[in-house]
């Protein structure tokens, strides 16, 4: 499965990059964001932040994307923090006062530092998996959040951590919740889940997210 999605990836990036797609990617950043034509531009823009960025659209089911967009639009002073560096990181961006993104792949990192570096209010952090730092930066950014959100890696022992610093009311999202590894974590966490089942941005398949709250 992962050699697939791995020759997947490849030939999405070398189609996305003729020229004869330009007018597509301009009309698509236009398009409906729930849409279609959104969906497909994102299909060949996996793995690449500078096209997924300017589509506006992170790398989650569309419908909890939907779910979550509405939920931030009533926050207008939302504080976001966010386990898993991405295009997701620009999105929340636009739609919260503050995001506190950490990332465990260092040249992810600095590619995404790139091309979020006029975003004031965002904050990238690197932290090694190999110590309990990545983990903990949720305590290390103090204060609680909004909206929380795990899709980067140790994501069992990331919501078990995130729990007490989501604000009365907030929202966990949830990614790849499809995954058998990750059901007895949130069955266990106590929360309330709404898991979406669907289209997603940037794969071909149905997949799922979950939107955790208490």
């Amino acid at each position: 499965m992962q050699i697939a999605k791995q020759a997947y990836s490849a030939s999405a990036q070398a189609i996305a990059g003729l020229s004869i797609l330009d007018g597509f990617w301009r009309d698509a950043t236009a398009s409906n964001p729930w849409g279609m034509w959104r969906w497909a531009a994102s299909l060949l823009a996996i793995h690449q932040p500078e096209r997924m960025i300017p589509l506006d659209c992170p790398w989650w089911n569309v419908a909890a994307t939907r779910e979550i967009d509405a939920f931030l639009a009533n926050l207008p002073a939302a504080r976001v923090f966010e386990y898993g560096s991405g295009a997701s990181t620009a999105w929340l961006s636009r739609r919260a006062q503050e995001v506190i993104s950490v990332e465990h792949h260092a040249g992810w990192h600095a590619r995404l530092a790139q091309l979020l570096a006029n975003r004031g209010n965002v904050k990238l952090w690197h932290r090694d998996l190999a110590t309990p730092a990545y983990v903990d930066a949720i305590a290390e950014a103090g204060g609680q959040f909004d909206l929380i959100v795990v899709d980067g890696r140790d994501r069992n022992a990331c919501l078990a951590r995130a729990i007490p610093y989501l604000k009365p009311g907030g929202r966990i999202l949830f990614d790849d919740t499809g995954r058998l590894r990750y059901r007895r974590a949130i069955k266990s966490s106590g929360l309330q889940e709404h898991r979406h089942f669907g289209r997603s941005y940037c794969v071909p398949y149905p997949d799922f997210s979950s939107i955790l709250h208490a």
